[in-house]
């Protein structure tokens, strides 16, 4: 079952996750949290790595935008 979205670029990104793993929710899933952990850990290793003179203050941090 495909859901109309109002944006129709999320609609086919959705449409090509759920594709790739052969239209099993489950498996789409499971591929996003894995990949949502691993940028998680990438951010920390920058986070780590950075000064805060590099980025005039900014650090990287786990803000979620909606």
């Amino acid at each position: 079952m495909l859901v109309q979205r109002d944006n129709p670029k999320e609609a086919d990104a959705v449409d090509e996750a759920m594709a790739w793993h052969g239209g099993d929710a489950r498996a789409t899933i499971e591929a996003l949290l894995k990949d949502r952990e691993r940028l998680q850990d990438q951010l920390f290793m920058a986070q780590a790595c950075m000064s805060r003179g590099f980025t005039r203050g900014w650090m990287p941090g786990q803000q979620i935008e909606k």
